[in-house]
């Protein structure tokens, strides 16, 4: 499965979606740390200004019901903590004069902070 066959919507199996510009820029950095045994955690936490916070990290560890799928050569990883609180949302790497960095676009925020790291 290529990463343009899941950009109209989420994957089932992970319940979120990585766009091609973001698979691109995991795959640069995680080429740039030289190490094949790492992929990109995509988890839900306490805290931040909102109540719920993002953590987007690379992690060599498999857990107990974690969900798994690849996005144009990434694997994606998503907790069972984390999934409901996923399901359905995007994340985005935006590259432009104003801003830098990943995006989550989570249709199941009902509000978030103005920073965009935090939702509840």
């Amino acid at each position: 499965m290529t990463v343009q066959d899941t950009a109209t919507t989420p994957d089932a199996a992970t319940g979120v979606l990585l766009s091609d510009p973001a698979a691109a820029k995991v795959k640069a950095l995680l080429d740039q740390e030289g190490r094949d045994d790492l992929r990109l955690r995509i988890a839900v936490q306490p805290g931040g200004c909102s109540g719920l916070r993002y953590q987007l990290f690379f992690d060599e560890r498999f857990l107990d019901g974690d969900q798994t799928h690849e996005f144009g050569g990434v694997e994606v990883i998503v907790d069972r903590m984390s999934s409901p609180y996923l399901g359905g949302a995007t994340i985005d790497f935006v590259d432009t004069i104003e801003k830098q960095g990943f995006t989550i676009d989570n249709p199941n925020a009902g509000s978030s902070c103005a920073c965009g790291d935090s939702f509840s």
